[in-house]
């Protein structure tokens, strides 16, 4: 590795580590022919726009004009979300951002309380520039900072009121992490319990009823309003949706139009959001369940390796996603990563890694399509190989 790792850009304007791993994962994933996980987000247009016009019309009559400032498939979506949800109606939304602001706003309006209670890691606190603050006139509190969601005692005893409690399932900074049934369903209890509503950030929400062991309307059923992302596990091209009370729901799209969410025509990402629904979601158990082998891999190929302190977290994961955790530096394992895919076609780590301390680095994990068609045994011999890359330990 050079002197200049971890630093930014270098003398005379020449780019940096960082930008050069960066170009160097990206060629290679392309390329690789053997790839952990590839996503649907991550191809050509070329390729995005073939997949959508073959799937398309089995959840979509074409003969149908577009839509038209979210009539038609758009119309059709949130029917969809709504009917899977068990909500009485569902409002499509451009992003999540827009969504949740909307929600907690109407929401506040209605308690008389802008304050929402939430992790100090929740998306909006760490992700989205203050907008709760900024745009939308609400006040986060932090309930707290624990590398899990807050428990019933604490909603219970935190020292200040609040008017909403929105719980990100899973919680994705700390791991994908979510609690048990029973502990969400105490949660929720505590929250009603001080006359306040409760709304989930379910941008994964998708993927939860492994782990809950239940169904997806059961577990939104558990809340007063529920945001859902489209393309963060069903690999649509974007877009979210708001599902709750029909009242909730109506107010929300008035606020959607004031906050510049009514757009003309947004049928190319409607359509990918209903494919996802027909495709991906029925197959999200099965991610899941092959995520805990792949994950068992990981940490049993790491300890043969004989790689200090290396972690899977959660220890079973939760959901189809999850964290490994290495002690060194990111620029250090991204290079390990980027020159076993150059070197052998095999990219086992195709996300960037992050700092998670002092020599200390993570990358995140998500097993899709492609994730099923690794054994226990490739995932092993593959982070032996890429472990054998790694700077010999200290």
């Amino acid at each position: 590795m050079s002197d200049t790792a971890g630093q930014g850009v270098e003398q005379g304007g020449a780019k940096s580590v960082q930008e050069r791993l960066r170009e160097r994962r990206a060629a290679v994933f392309r390329k690789s022919p053997r790839v952990l996980q590839r996503g649907g987000f991550r191809t050509t247009l070329g390729e995005h726009l073939a997949r959508l016009q073959e799937a398309a019309p089995q959840v979509y009559g074409l003969d149908e004009w577009p839509d038209m400032y979210g009539n038609g498939v758009v119309a059709a979506l949130e029917e969809r979300v709504a009917a899977l949800l068990g909500t009485e109606a569902a409002a499509f939304f451009p992003t999540g951002t827009m969504a949740q602001q909307v929600a907690l706003r109407c929401w506040a309006g209605r308690t008389g309380n802008p304050t929402v209670a939430l992790h100090a890691t929740a998306h909006p606190e760490v992700h989205e520039r203050n907008a709760f603050s900024e745009v939308s006139g609400l006040r986060p509190v932090r309930v707290t900072d624990e590398p899990r969601l807050p428990t019933a005692a604490e909603i219970r005893d935190f020292e200040e009121p609040f008017g909403a409690l929105m719980l990100e399932l899973p919680l994705r900074d700390v791991g994908f992490v979510l609690p048990t049934w029973e502990e969400l369903t105490e949660v929720v209890a505590a929250a009603r319990e001080r006359d306040a509503v409760v709304h989930f950030d379910g941008a994964r929400l998708w993927e939860t009823t492994v782990h809950f062991d239940r169904s997806l309307d059961e577990i939104a059923g558990l809340a007063d309003s529920v945001y859902v992302s489209f393309y963060k596990s069903l690999d649509g091209f974007g877009g979210a949706a708001l599902a709750g009370p029909r009242t909730l729901v109506e107010e929300a799209k008035t606020w959607r139009h004031r906050y510049g969410g009514m757009v003309f025509q947004q049928f190319p990402t409607a359509l990918s959001a209903l494919v996802g629904l027909e495709r991906e979601l029925p197959r999200l158990p099965e991610y899941v369940r092959h995520a805990r082998v792949v994950a068992a891999a990981l940490r049993e190929g790491f300890a043969a390796a004989g790689v200090p302190w290396a972690r899977v977290n959660p220890e079973e994961p939760h959901t189809h996603q999850f964290q490994v955790w290495l002690p060194y530096d990111p620029d250090v394992a991204a290079e390990a990563a980027v020159r076993q895919a150059e070197e052998t076609g095999t990219l086992l780590f195709p996300i960037g890694w992050m700092r998670g301390g002092p020599g200390l680095s993570f990358t995140e994990i998500t097993v899709q399509s492609d994730g099923l068609g690794w054994t226990a045994a490739d995932v092993k011999a593959a982070v032996a190989d890429f472990a054998a890359r790694l700077p010999a330990a200290k």
